[in-house]
């Protein structure tokens, strides 16, 4: 295989969705922690629109230092504004030079300006829009979690799930979305929704909800110890149908991340979800 060849595979590795197959996937492992290994699988939904799921899931070296990176990404209206993240918000995070010091002020800065970047070239990205779900791994002992929107984080300390992102609802922040001058929809059989429209009350692009729409980032850090067994970071393709005790439940005693995450989104898929759904599982021992 050239190397043309090994670039354009795994390029189709990380992009979520456009290959042949319905379902994408891949694993890996740490350098420096041999006990971390990490695994992604995506399933493309029932709707009609091409996937508008997109992960990364990789560990990066970094001087002399590891990083894990881990982002699910679900777009709506469109793929791509969460193409533009996959491509820029890693980069983006990493080039701020608080990074290393005060990396929740890093993150919270870099989630500013990629939006505003991406509100830049909406000609270009069209009007939609994204969530995100970030987790940053330091050294194998500090894990940053940062999310806009409802893709969630949960992670598995003694057999205990534990959330460590916000579901960013609109019926929750109805007080911040109306002091923006928007209104919350709430009609029946429906779910809440920002301006009528948006089923989330923060998120990367959609300009046309913009001024009403957060793009601040629920940013927390969690320390990596012995108790902690694995993490799990999906789109709400896998939360509306599995609770967060549920998912630990039904892979902890998994040894292999990718057959991990592949029993999440087939377990969604057979409990009726109808969403993309995308799962990154990264385990600790």
């Amino acid at each position: 295989m050239t190397g043309k060849e090994i670039l354009l595979k795994m390029k189709c590795q990380v992009k979520a969705g456009f290959g042949s197959s319905s379902a994408e996937t891949g694993k890996g492992k740490s350098k420096m922690w041999k006990h971390i290994t990490h695994g992604y699988h995506l399933m493309k939904g029932k709707s009609n629109h091409p996937m508008e799921d997109y992960v990364v899931s990789q560990f990066k070296k970094v001087g002399d230092k590891e990083l894990g990176l881990f982002a699910i990404f679900d777009g709506h209206l469109g793929h791509d504004v969460p193409d533009y993240l996959q491509a820029h918000l890693f980069d983006n995070i990493l080039k701020e030079p608080d990074f290393w010091t005060d990396t929740e002020s890093a993150i919270r800065k870099a989630y500013e300006l990629t939006d505003s970047r991406i509100l830049e070239k909406s000609r270009e990205l069209g009007r939609g829009g994204s969530t995100a779900v970030t987790a940053i791994l330091i050294n194998g002992d500090k894990l940053v979690v940062a999310n806009v929107g409802d893709s969630r984080a949960v992670i598995c300390k003694n057999g205990i799930a534990k959330q460590l992102s916000v579901d960013h609802e609109p019926g929750k922040e109805r007080q911040i979305i109306e002091d923006r001058g928007g209104f919350v929809s709430n009609l029946p059989g429906d779910v809440p929704r920002v301006d009528g429209q948006l089923a989330v009350a923060r998120a990367f692009g959609d300009k046309s909800l913009k001024k009403h729409l957060s793009i601040e980032p629920d940013v927390v850090e969690e320390e990596i110890d012995a108790s902690t067994e694995l993490l799990i970071l999906a789109s709400d393709g896998l939360w509306k149908v599995v609770s967060n005790q549920e998912a630990v439940d039904l892979i902890k005693d998994m040894k292999d991340a990718q057959a991990a995450a592949k029993h999440l989104t087939e377990e969604a898929l057979s409990r009726k979800s109808k969403d993309d759904i995308s799962c990154i599982v990264v385990k600790f021992q």
